[in-house]
């Protein structure tokens, strides 16, 4: 919106700095985490009225996990709004409006819904059950089916989107996916990334905190893939307009910062399925959109790490009777092994960084 303001640069030369991407990127990172901090403490506050606290897992559940996490039990859910609205607003702010925008935010704004009242259900009937598995597939399928909809029913973008790229190979697997498998594969994509995100958050800022570093890989793989000299260096896929999308990694950078204020340990709120799914979602499409999807097994290497975990838990358990790690999602096999919650949460960081600088440098790797 505010990018509209470097037309009248003839009036007041300085206005032409709205046009500048690095520039927008910044401020969005910046009027995000303002928002963030500006909203949350009322945001906050009425969750802790309403008593929208999640439901804790039991001893006969989890075991000893029960008792580390048990002064968690009277912590707000449900935090994940106040990034919603810090993204969302800072991105219509400093963006220009584009399909891509939409697509992203659609996706995201679905998402939030779903999770919303996935964590509805849990406060209002004090269990942790939610929303049905078969109900959240059913939303995630029509969110699919509208995002990917409008990406390949635009003209200006059904060339672009119809392209499967792929780490470490300068040309499109395919020039023209069918449209089964663009469907299925931008489905797993961001179902896979919600699912995945929704697992890592378990323990005080963890989620959040690699949320920021794949955010900020995103960032500049949107800015690479929109800037068509840069592209044509790395020898990957230009995009036209997909720069824009940096400034939605800002946005997302600059929330959950602010979000991560408050969830550091000990949390003052979760974000709830509110938060994960929405997020996980939001970065899958992004992914998509900037043809790196598969890099996103790199760049959320955490993520990818905790949803293994469970796979190989539960396949280990049904086919062996035996279990591989004292408890699944990863994280909590550490915190079992007697490391203290925090410092669970910064090493993961550290990994987590990692693993993006490790997926930034497979742009150059053709």
């Amino acid at each position: 919106m505010l990018t509209y303001l470097a037309d009248y640069e003839n009036i007041f030369g300085p206005l032409r700095l709205f046009q500048y991407l690095t520039l927008r990127m910044v401020m969005a990172a910046a009027t995000a985490l303002i928002i963030g901090f500006l909203v949350a403490p009322k945001l906050f506050q009425f969750l802790r009225s309403l008593k929208a606290s999640q439901s804790l897992r039991t001893a006969e559940e989890v075991g000893k996990l029960a008792d580390l996490h048990a002064k968690k039990k009277d912590t707000p859910t449900m935090g994940g709004l106040m990034i919603y609205i810090a993204v969302t607003v800072s991105a219509l702010l400093w963006t220009r409006p584009s399909i891509y925008l939409l697509v992203v935010l659609l996706v995201y704004t679905g998402l939030t819904i779903i999770g919303f009242l996935d964590d509805y259900l849990k406060v209002s009937k004090r269990n942790s059950k939610g929303l049905s598995g078969r109900w959240k597939l059913i939303g995630q399928v029509l969110v699919t089916i509208v995002a990917l909809g409008l990406l390949l029913g635009s003209p200006s973008t059904h060339g672009e989107m119809s392209e499967f790229w792929t780490p470490f190979y300068k040309f499109p697997l395919m020039k023209e996916m069918p449209i089964w498998f663009a469907f299925i594969f931008f489905f797993l994509v961001m179902a896979g990334s919600s699912n995945a995100i929704n697992l890592t958050d378990g323990v005080d800022g963890l989620a959040i905190g690699c949320t920021v570093t794949v955010a900020m890989a995103y960032g500049i793989m949107a800015y690479a893939a929109g800037n068509v000299i840069i592209s044509n260096y790395l020898l990957i896929s230009y995009v036209p307009g997909v720069g824009e999308l940096a400034v939605v990694c800002s946005a997302l950078g600059g929330g959950s910062l602010a979000f991560l204020w408050y969830n550091s340990h000990p949390a003052e709120v979760f974000m709830g399925d509110t938060g994960s799914l929405a997020l996980g979602g939001l970065i899958g499409s992004i992914a998509f959109i900037v043809h790196q999807p598969l890099t996103l097994i790199v760049v959320g290497g955490i993520f990818v790490l905790e949803a293994a975990s469970v796979i190989l838990q539960v396949g280990s358990f049904k086919l062996r009777g035996k279990r591989i790690f004292r408890m699944a999602p990863l994280h909590h096999h550490f915190e079992l092994l007697g490391w203290h919650e925090s410092k669970v949460v910064i090493r993961f960081w550290i990994v987590s960084l990692i693993f993006a600088i490790a997926g930034l440098s497979t742009l150059k790797m053709r």
